[in-house]
């Protein structure tokens, strides 16, 4: 996947887990870009160890990649909030 592949689709899943999660978020552009590649490594993450044949493949489907993205995304985002409500 080329990078700017991988920065649009980050952007896309980054944007959609902001909808997704309730509340108000301090996040520019590029937090929202980060959150949704760190959201796109998660979800693949997630997604070797929960469905068969737990292998980690470097070139997954994109459909794969963008709704891993953004499960991992909205994983990341309420983890963030829960770890920035007890501070």
């Amino acid at each position: 996947m080329s990078i700017i592949v991988m920065i649009i689709i980050g952007l896309i899943a980054g944007a959609i887990a902001r909808l997704l999660v309730p509340g108000k978020e301090d996040m520019g552009w590029i937090a929202t870009i980060l959150l949704g590649i760190a959201g796109g490594y998660v979800g693949g993450t997630l997604g070797s160890l929960v469905f068969a044949p737990h292998k980690f493949d470097f070139r997954p489907p994109v459909e794969h990649t963008f709704v891993g993205a953004i499960i991992g995304a909205i994983v990341i985002l309420v983890i963030y909030k829960f770890v920035r409500s007890r501070v």
